[in-house]
């Protein structure tokens, strides 16, 4: 097995903290918080473990910006002032452990299940979800609301945030020139289609200062996103100067790029190799054993982000410094074995349902 040599050096960022080391927790759905989006001991357990463990950096799962916006029952949120009490409570805990400390930003879009908002909202109307396009000027309080929760989360304590801009919600939904029908200034070319996300970027900057860090997950493409696109975005991210650190959600970090000019080559080394100065560069995508954490640190990138084997591990970094030769755990695992992780109930319910094969049966 190759021994992990770099993954242990710190990382500084252009504004806020540095991290001990590259790991960093991916924004993992869990289901683990109440209803109105509080923080729930079960979230605050997950994360505070994850923190303790030697991740470098912690992330909350996706937090939502607006009511209309959940995207799952249990959600975390940071809407409104009601839920500071917890963030702040989380804030101070994680950041008493030395990691550095993220809220994702989140708006689901259309992918909001109607049982938990009504009739969802998107870029534009879609028939299969029942969303309805959101107006100009509903744009403009989306951008306005997530700034609001960043300053928020900034409030709370957190070190920083993350724009969820991945993985087909509403930000994402907007950069897509399939899902993207619109014919005002949000929707047409890829300027108008990513103006949400700038506008995002520069009001948190211009709102919160030089002292909270943002970062921005994009998703390389699916989800009606095109590659080339993605990598200018990318570049039009690192030009602005308000960006810390891109994290790029490649499904596999061993795949090739499926479609347009750039197809057959690396994703990975797509990203990587994209001029990006003092901004950072993490992705996620199957990393699991050490040799694989190595690896895309090897390759150009700077944070390796970990989400199933995370949970798996809850002190994967700590077991890891310890032992060069460490060999994380595969699913199937016991439910026993997931709640000595940290892993509530509701959580643990959800692996079982959303990721067969992971939950011993």
């Amino acid at each position: 097995m190759t021994a992990v040599t770099t993954a242990f050096e710190p990382l500084d960022f252009l504004h806020g903290p540095t991290m001990a080391n590259r790991f960093m927790l991916a924004p993992l759905t869990n289901r683990q918080s109440h209803d109105d989006g509080t923080l729930s001991d079960h979230e605050h357990r997950w994360l505070t473990m994850r923190a303790t463990g030697g991740f470098g950096l912690t992330m909350t799962c996706a937090a939502h910006v607006q009511a209309v916006g959940q995207g799952f029952g249990g959600q975390l949120g940071v809407f409104d002032d009601a839920h500071l009490p917890g963030l702040t409570r989380l804030a101070d805990d994680l950041n008493a452990t030395g990691t550095v400390s993220y809220v994702q930003l989140h708006h689901a879009g259309m992918r909001s299940p109607a049982e938990l908002v009504g009739r969802p909202v998107s870029a534009s109307d879609d028939d299969a979800t029942g969303a309805r396009a959101l107006t100009t000027d509903e744009v403009e309080q989306v951008a306005a609301d997530f700034v609001a929760a960043a300053r928020r989360a900034q409030q709370a304590g957190f070190h920083g945030v993350e724009l969820h801009g991945a993985h087909g919600y509403l930000l994402c939904q907007f950069l897509s020139p399939e899902i993207n029908q619109r014919t005002d200034r949000y929707g047409g070319s890829l300027d108008n289609r990513s103006r949400l996300l700038f506008d995002v970027v520069a009001g948190i900057r211009a709102e919160c200062g030089p002292d909270l860090a943002l970062a921005v997950r994009l998703s390389s493409d699916r989800f009606g996103i095109l590659t080339e696109e993605m990598v200018e975005v990318y570049r039009r991210l690192v030009d602005t100067g308000d960006v810390d650190l891109i994290d790029m959600s490649l499904w596999d970090v061993t795949r090739p790029v499926s479609d347009g000019p750039l197809a057959g080559r690396s994703l990975l080394d797509v990203f990587a190799e994209i001029e990006r100065g003092d901004v950072r560069l993490g992705v996620a995508g199957k990393i699991h054993d050490p040799a694989d954490v190595q690896a895309v640190l090897d390759r150009g990138v700077d944070v390796a982000v970990l989400g199933r084997v995370a949970i798996l591990h809850h002190d994967y970094p700590v077991l890891l410094a310890k032992d060069a030769a460490f060999v994380p755990r595969r699913p199937p695992v016991a439910a026993e074995v997931l709640a000595d992780e940290g892993v509530s109930p509701a959580f643990v319910e959800y692996l079982r349902t959303s990721f067969r094969g992971f939950v011993a049966e």
